[in-house]
């Protein structure tokens, strides 16, 4: 491989001129620098840019395929490199630089992940990835000198991460490659069965592809049509996929495969009209792709037919554009203006934007959730569906026509109460298919149903259930918080004008870090607070430091001398937090190194092993003090609020409350002592809509 190989695949003369010269910067800077398998880095540079050209990308990529180790080699080259060839390849290198320093660091989903995660991150700009594939392409075809373990490792990384990326891309040629080579390191007992057993039958074979190749020459001939044509055999990779599927050998109907080329997009309906006429088609094979193309451009008409020797034989009739797209992708558009570059950049920006916006809203998720937004929305096998007016919408495989109506507008999705596919009426749940027609039955009262969150397949339509949730929750929320403050401020008898005074409310939103009323009325109707803590602080009552739902902390509000220790009233002692002992518990004291004594409950778990430390308490019940304590009970969510209200309305300081699991709550209360507590056990117990409470 040579420049001059490169340079005769460039049209315009200043291009050649440009790429020239950077091969000639990248060789006089790589000199003799070998890479590991011995290979110059310069014969690789050429390698990559001789794979990008043969996918015709502009003179902006190729001189970025060349120069894409020059940051390894020397990080000062940069500023050179962005004076002499543009910022754009800077960017482009230096995307290609990062991503070439990662790797797999094991066969772990979550190692693949974070590959995932960080490659489109840095792909700002697409033709990084188009460089990207090249790169590996040509490693992939050098691994040979390299151990089984490393070959497997690299196979394992291109499989999972780079191969559906060239698929979405439409880079065909490349993607079969890849898949090829991977299976020939991953398994090559396996490929060599495959290979072996297609060579033992390549006579035969290759007679019936001639037979059908010049029954079709005939057709074509006699009837007046320019054409040219091919045969081939399907690739091992794809036979492994299909017998992996479950086929048997002789069940795979398109080993036996041929294109054929023709100029004009008509001839090629005319094309395939002529074959069915000579050869019975298979039912439910044909497709066509020039009516509607895929969403990364490719075009194509595909039928089988039953041929010469009762073989199946796939056809793929299409112009010669169609077919440069179909084995290059939209690479081979990047540098023709008026074959719609625009359209691809946004197609591809969207793409790459919808990958580093998933990343962002998941960066705290866990890396199995992750992975199956990744897998189901982005690397998933696609589906093409229609809407009534022949519009393509593009989702992964296993979608709903829940999906679909969000893909169209997220109010299509929340008044959607039934769907058509196919002129038939199915559950919005069911799954759609390749060129399904679906119609959205939407209705005013329509709205969306937490049940489709387990059903739906995208994360757009997820995100946008759990957003209408969000807010009418909030609404709920806020109307809850408002009835719950005006009922406890009827029971104390006070008037609400003048509690939600402008002042009032300030040292509310002041003190417990609120935005405003209605901040707080859905504070209270989430039950971060209750409305008796809200009240309690607009009047200046004394609570305890722990009103937050979901804290961990209690204060213990009595006075210093609630504890006797052998009679003394001074001794440093605090209420232990594991067990939360109140007034008339069984007592037991522990001495601490640093903190007093810590007074725990007689039964709590934490005794264990401190019984050298053990001292004799009580409680001096002549002091006047409330404490803490925390009750467990079931409950649906819908009727908390009435719990609550049931409690408070009895005289119970209910301090906060937290949904621990759904159904199960955990309440703070405030008591005097364990006899006023277990009256509201008790009490909790007789509530109709309460099941199993107990003090934690």
């Amino acid at each position: 491989m040579t420049i001059d190989d490169i340079l005769q695949k460039v049209n315009e003369e200043n291009d050649r001129a440009v790429i020239k010269k950077a091969y000639d910067y990248a060789n006089a800077h790589l000199g003799d620098r070998r890479r590991k398998n011995g290979d110059l880095q310069i014969n690789h540079a050429l390698a990559v840019a001789d794979i990008l050209g043969s996918l015709n990308v502009d003179t902006t990529t190729l001189i970025s395929g060349l120069l894409h180790e020059m940051i390894d080699v020397d990080e000062t080259l940069a500023d050179e490199i962005k004076e002499l060839f543009g910022e754009d390849v800077l960017n482009i290198i230096t995307s290609v630089s990062m991503i070439n320093k990662l790797e797999m660091v094991d066969d772990s989903d979550s190692s693949a992940l974070y590959l995932r995660k960080v490659m489109v991150g840095l792909c700002t700009d697409v033709r990084v990835l188009f460089i990207k594939l090249a790169d590996r392409l040509h490693n992939m075809r050098t691994m040979d000198c390299f151990t089984p373990e490393h070959q497997k490792k690299v196979a394992s990384e291109t499989l999972r991460v780079l191969v559906p990326i060239a698929h979405r891309l439409g880079i065909y040629a490349i993607k079969g490659e890849l898949e090829n080579l991977c299976l020939y390191y991953q398994k090559p007992n396996v490929y060599n069965d495959i290979l072996e057993k297609l060579n033992n039958t390549t006579i035969e074979l290759d007679d019936f592809l001639k037979e059908m190749k010049n029954s079709i020459s005939t057709i074509l001939t006699n009837n007046g049509i320019n054409f040219e044509i091919k045969g081939r055999v399907k690739s091992v990779y794809s036979i492994y996929n299909k017998l992996q599927n479950g086929k048997k050998w002789e069940d795979i109907y398109d080993i036996l495969a041929l294109r054929v080329f023709v100029e004009k997009e008509s001839e090629c309906y005319a094309v395939v009209g002529l074959i069915h006429s000579k050869y019975r088609p298979v039912p439910n094979r044909f497709k066509d792709y020039i009516a509607i193309p895929k969403e990364n451009m490719y075009q194509s008409l595909h039928t089988t037919v039953i041929g010469p020797g009762g073989k199946y034989y796939e056809v793929q009739i299409r112009t010669y554009e169609m077919d440069e797209i179909a084995e290059k992708g939209i690479a081979s558009h990047w540098s023709y203006k008026e074959k719609g570059t625009k359209r691809v950049q946004s197609m591809m920006e969207q793409k790459l934007e919808l990958y580093r916006s998933m990343i962002e809203s998941n960066e705290q998720s866990e890396d199995k959730e992750f992975t199956s937004l990744i897998d189901n929305n982005i690397l998933s096998d696609l589906i093409y569906v229609f809407t009534p007016k022949g519009d393509v919408v593009e989702l992964p495989q296993g979608a709903t026509p829940i999906d679909f109506a969000y893909r169209i507008h997220s109010e299509v999705g929340d008044k959607m109460v039934g769907a058509i596919v196919n002129d038939q009426m199915v559950p919005i749940t069911s799954s759609l298919h390749d060129n399904d027609v679906v119609k959205v039955m939407t209705s005013p009262n329509g709205k969306p149903n937490k049940d489709w969150l387990s059903a739906v397949k995208t994360a757009q339509a997820r995100d946008k259930i759990k957003s209408y949730f969000s807010k009418k929750d909030r609404e709920n929320y806020i109307e809850r918080g408002k009835s719950l403050f005006e009922k406890e401020a009827r029971k104390r008898k006070l008037a609400i004008g003048e509690l939600l005074s402008e002042e009032n409310i300030n040292k509310v939103c002041n003190q417990v870090k609120l935005k405003d009323l209605e901040d707080i009325y859905l504070a209270i109707g989430s039950f971060r607070y209750t409305a008796y803590y809200i009240i309690s602080v607009i009047l200046g009552t004394n609570l305890e430091d722990s009103m937050v739902v979901k804290s961990r902390v209690i204060k213990h509000t009595g006075n210093d001398f609630d504890i006797l220790i052998e009679g003394e009233k001074s001794i440093q002692t605090h209420l232990a937090k594991c067990c939360l002992p109140v007034k008339g518990d069984d007592i037991k004291g522990v001495i601490t190194k640093t903190d007093g004594i810590a007074v725990h409950r007689d039964n709590c778990p934490n005794l264990k092993g401190y019984e050298d430390r053990e001292v004799e308490v009580s409680w001096n019940y002549e002091a006047e003090s409330s404490y803490s304590s925390y009750i467990i009970f079931n409950a649906t969510s819908e009727k908390i609020d009435e719990v609550v209200l049931a409690l408070t309305t009895s005289g119970v300081k209910v301090l906060s409350i937290n949904e621990k699991t759904k159904g199960t709550f955990e309440i703070s209360v405030s008591v005097k002592d364990k006899e006023e507590l277990d009256k509201i056990v008790t009490s909790l117990t007789k509530i109709r809509y309460v099941k199993g409470a107990r003090r934690k």
